[in-house]
């Protein structure tokens, strides 16, 4: 997700309880079924958005029997058809606002289990539009530090098409244009760095600074909240820590 660190959410997920692997699993599964559909081809060699999200299920221990299973149901097998993406925009607590992405069979049940958790959190759902004005979509790859010469792969990612190159305590953000996520990723991986996570996320260009810490747990728990929800694949929001 965006705002928050992106290196906090791969950390709990990495570190998800057993009773959680499911969930973690069965977001997977979608996400690489919605890539088939979306990219018209169950073969991660002529479909970019698959052999990223494969990858990136890999990394979390998803088995090679689960991403056949998941590629399956992409193609309209194993009672997959009826999948489809849904995208929702609201309002959350001190003004801040959300786009949530999800995968799922019933939207009825999604919207109703999406506008609960914002009304709850004292924030509400809102209609098409009403935010995503504030996010700009673009390429995301993160490198664990330890992994390469961070320097000389900044060079390396410029040299490639990376946009940003940001370095923290974790490691490096490199961000690109969405059309250039695949290439600049390649040219990452030939250098033998330690990629943790590459996909297409979606920026605030209007944040809000959330210092208090008091609020900034309620943030990350209505960010948790959705996330733990099965049919969520993707949180976005312009709250920065």
């Amino acid at each position: 997700m965006s705002g928050h660190s992106k290196w906090s959410t791969i950390k709990r997920d990495k570190g998800a309880k057993d009773a959680k692997k499911g969930v973690l699993f069965s977001k997977l599964s979608k996400k690489i079924s919605l890539a088939v559909k979306d990219g018209g081809s169950g073969d991660p060699s002529h479909n970019l958005k698959l052999r990223t999200e494969i990858d990136a299920a890999k990394a979390q221990g998803f088995t090679n029997d689960n991403i056949d299973r998941a590629i399956k149901k992409g193609l309209g097998q194993d009672g997959g058809g009826n999948i489809e993406e849904v995208v929702y925009e609201g309002y959350g607590p001190f003004s801040t606002a959300f786009i949530i992405e999800a995968v799922t069979d019933n939207t009825n049940r999604t919207v109703g289990n999406v506008k609960k958790i914002f009304t709850k959190a004292g924030g509400s759902l809102g209609a098409l539009g009403s935010v995503s004005w504030q996010f700009q979509t673009r390429g995301e790859i993160l490198v664990e530090r330890g992994s390469t010469d961070l320097e000389a792969l900044e060079l390396t990612a410029i040299d490639a098409g990376a946009t940003d190159v940001v370095e923290s305590d974790e490691g490096l953000a490199i961000y690109t244009e969405p059309t250039q996520l695949t290439k600049v990723r390649i040219a990452i991986e030939e250098t033998g760095a330690n990629i943790v996570h590459a996909e297409i996320t979606k920026e605030s260009t209007q944040p809000v600074i959330i210092t208090n810490e008091a609020d900034r747990n309620i943030i990350e728990q209505l960010i948790a909240t959705f996330e733990d929800d099965e049919d969520v694949i993707a949180v976005y929001t312009n709250a920065q820590f």
